[in-house]
């Protein structure tokens, strides 16, 4: 009978526990859904509570083990790829970045000054208090406080109109500044029952609200000019309108965040200061990809084929020596080439100088730029090549090559005839894989050319070196106006539709190679 009761007690004992995270789990949901982050909120409640139910019940056993995989895809890949989406078809920008609520609040708490201003100082009365001491020349009207403790102030502090002021020292201005955030809060109320406010280290003036924000029609008026404004949700902008209700060019910073539909990607393929950067980009962005895979998978094949020549001495030497520039770290190299084809200083040019009085200018040169890009990027990329190439050329038989020696061919004809036709079939997926890669080598422009030599009639910072994921970082945080991250993620998204053809063409294509 007692071996009957304890599971029971166990089974509800965890029954609880379960329904306590679930509370937990619906708490810290309800609290992201608060804070305006909805799709936050969303992903949180999915992968908690499927967390949950996943290792408390005995039906969904088997998936503890792919959870944790399944949440880091959903997490560092799906949400991401979901948030930037969502952007794409917003203008979310540097000056739209807050809800329409945060803006409306954070208009309402500007303040304009409406009244006279009173010079302020603090007299310090030896007793760790101060007295307020408020005087306006203009209208020959002094007041003093109570003794304060500037650490305990109150909100609102009354003054009384005196003849003079009382002969104590004055607080040094590092009193004040050590006490700012206090006096700012504090309201200095006047025996006529008016309000001021600190304006600067020493002054106090009466400010009042500068917009007035009217619920029913959403109308917001500035109650010091009187010019009245309304939200265009068209823009994300309050936007002046007059009496007619009509908006004129006039509106307010900051804006908000809006759905602008497909208005994004209708830019770039329509507004000429972005469609003629995107598609100079988009060309040499394949144009780079392609040459450095061709460049790369040619060299590796020809130096891999050579240290693995028999008759060469000291095979191993040279092997090592090829396979350096993987060994050192990719953003070091970058680095040093960036100095060596620096124009002025660089070694590069020194030696070009020197042997045919030429000093090329790499960074300023738009074509030269590229070359120079090829060049590193080459020099980057070709070991990995040659590591490959030496495990796939042991696998070619040799009876090919001793019957092509019968036939009397060279060693340039058994390189074009027999070695790359047999080395290619093989490469083929990774030199797709090389090709995406490439098609999204942020950090080599970046840290070579940073886009440089810059395009000229753009309304978007571009640059003649700049490939698609540079053109976008450069759009998302490098804008003179205000950073288009709305932009930016639309040509993101267009990236990773390319890229992801590119990864069913390679899916595709090794299939078809294993079949």
């Amino acid at each position: 009978m007692q071996s009957s009761i304890l599971p029971s007690s166990s089974a509800w004992t965890k029954r609880v526990l379960v329904g306590l995270l679930y509370l937990i789990a619906f708490y810290l949901v309800f609290t992201i859904y608060l804070q305006g982050e909805i799709l936050f909120a969303l992903v949180t409640l999915v992968l908690v509570t499927a967390g949950i139910y996943v290792f408390s019940s005995q039906k969904a056993y088997r998936w503890r083990y792919l959870f944790p995989g399944v949440s880091a895809i959903g997490i560092f890949v799906v949400f991401p790829l979901l948030c930037t989406v969502v952007i794409a078809f917003t203008n979310y920008s540097g000056s739209n970045q807050l809800s329409f609520e945060r803006v409306v609040s954070q208009l309402k708490s500007q303040t304009y000054f409406s009244g006279e201003r009173f010079d302020f100082k603090l007299l310090d009365n030896g007793q760790g208090q101060h007295q307020m001491a408020l005087q306006n020349t203009h209208l020959q009207k002094i007041y003093l406080s109570d003794p304060l403790v500037l650490s305990d102030l109150a909100t609102d502090i009354k003054v009384a109109e005196v003849a003079e002021l009382p002969s104590l020292p004055v607080a040094p201005l590092k009193v004040i500044t050590q006490n700012r955030q206090a006096l700012q809060n504090a309201n200095v109320v006047l025996p006529s029952e008016e309000r001021l406010t600190m304006s600067s280290l020493r002054q106090f003036s009466q400010q009042s609200a500068r917009y007035h924000f009217d619920e029913t029609t959403e109308i917001l008026t500035n109650q010091e000019t009187g010019e009245r404004y309304q939200p265009n949700n068209y823009i994300g902008f309050f936007q002046q309108i007059d009496e007619q209700g009509q908006f004129s060019a006039k509106r307010l910073e900051p804006g908000y965040t809006v759905g602008v539909g497909w208005q994004n990607f209708i830019k770039i393929l329509t507004d000429e200061g972005v469609q003629k950067p995107f598609i100079q980009i988009f060309i040499w962005t394949v144009i780079f990809a392609l040459l450095t895979v061709v460049f790369t998978t040619l060299l590796g094949m020809i130096f891999a084929s050579l240290v693995q020549w028999e008759a060469l001495k000291g095979k191993a030497a040279y092997r090592l020596l090829l396979i350096l520039p993987y060994a050192v770290p990719g953003f070091i190299s970058i680095l040093v080439f960036k100095g060596l084809f620096n124009q002025s200083f660089g070694e590069i040019n020194l030696i070009l100088d020197t042997l045919f009085g030429i000093r090329p200018e790499w960074f300023n040169d738009p074509f030269l730029a590229k070359m120079m890009l090829l060049i590193v990027n080459t020099w980057l990329g070709y070991p990995y090549m040659m590591i490959v190439c030496m495990g796939l050329l042991k696998a070619i038989p040799q009876d090919l090559y001793e019957a092509s020696a019968i036939d009397g061919a060279s060693v340039w004809q058994n390189f074009i005839k027999i070695t790359m036709p047999m080395l290619i079939k093989p490469l083929m997926p990774l030199m797709i894989a090389s090709f995406a890669f490439n098609f999204n080598n942020f950090v080599l422009i970046q840290l070579l050319t940073q886009g440089r030599p810059a395009m000229i009639g753009t309304s978007t910072p571009a640059g003649h070196t700049d490939l698609l994921v540079s053109y976008t970082y450069r759009i998302a945080f490098e804008g003179s106006g205000s950073q288009d991250f709305g932009l930016a993620a639309a040509i993101a998204v267009i990236i990773f539709l390319l890229v992801s053809g590119l990864a069913l063409f390679q899916i595709r294509l090794t299939k078809l190679q294993q079949d």
